[in-house]
């Protein structure tokens, strides 16, 4: 399984909208790439988007999920993990709390002992971690649309949100995962792709969409549209 998913550092124990604002012109609701929140960066918060999305059971997994009803399956802490798909277009609505930080996923990759690259998911197959970064990377990079959009206004720049996995990472697959291999322990994993830190919307009702197309990828041509409308509360 070759994954693509959707869908300085400045410390920060808390943002509010107009902090995001601050060197990030033209994406007020977006935190700059170089920043952190809670104590990760923006490559930290895309390996526990892994680790999270991958830990849930596949009856009741987000990232199968047609109408967002398991979204908050194990959401814990004030930043919410929205879920992306496995290349497919989805359209989703969601309950978040208010206050709550978002993560988004644009276009993402993992490669790895867990993704069907290497050992033990491919038996006799060594995991070569270099190897694994360069073709997450390349598979990241052969997006040729990343348009984003939140409430309308499309987000600037894109490619600057870029972001690979600070270092190899586990995956703990739990019975019954989402991608069919048994319960337990992989490692390593490697991730890149393109992600983007929400500073916490205001109550009410908010749309986002992604379209994406990658013509050259591991997994063939993709484009997908993924579409999160939010009420905050």
């Amino acid at each position: 399984m070759k994954c693509a998913l959707l869908a300085g550092v400045l410390s920060l124990a808390a943002i509010t909208p107009s902090m995001a604002a601050t060197g990030n012109s033209g994406n007020p609701k977006i935190l700059p790439p170089k920043s952190s929140a809670q104590g990760k960066t923006y490559s930290e918060w895309a390996a526990a988007w892994w680790q999270w999305a991958l830990s849930i059971p596949a009856d009741r997994n987000p990232l199968t999920d047609t109408t967002g009803q398991f979204g908050a399956e194990g959401q814990s802490g004030s930043m919410w993990f929205l879920a992306g798909t496995f290349g497919n277009s989805a359209d989703r609505s969601y309950v978040i709390p208010q206050g709550k930080m978002m993560f988004l996923p644009v276009f993402n990759w993992i490669f790895g002992a867990g993704a069907f690259d290497c050992q033990p998911s491919v038996p006799g197959v060594p995991c070569d971690v270099p190897s694994l970064i360069a073709t997450a990377a390349a598979n990241t990079l052969a997006a040729t649309v990343l348009d984003v959009s939140i409430d309308g206004a499309p987000v600037q720049n894109v490619r600057d949100y870029r972001a690979a996995s600070p270092g190899p990472f586990s995956i703990n697959y739990p019975d019954n995962s989402v991608t069919g291999l048994p319960a337990g322990n992989y490692f390593p994993n490697v991730g890149d792709g393109y992600w983007l830190i929400l500073a916490p919307f205001e109550p009410g009702a908010h749309t986002i969409q992604v379209h994406v197309i990658a013509p050259v990828t591991s997994n063939g041509p993709i484009e997908f549209t993924v579409v999160w409308r939010i009420t905050v509360q």
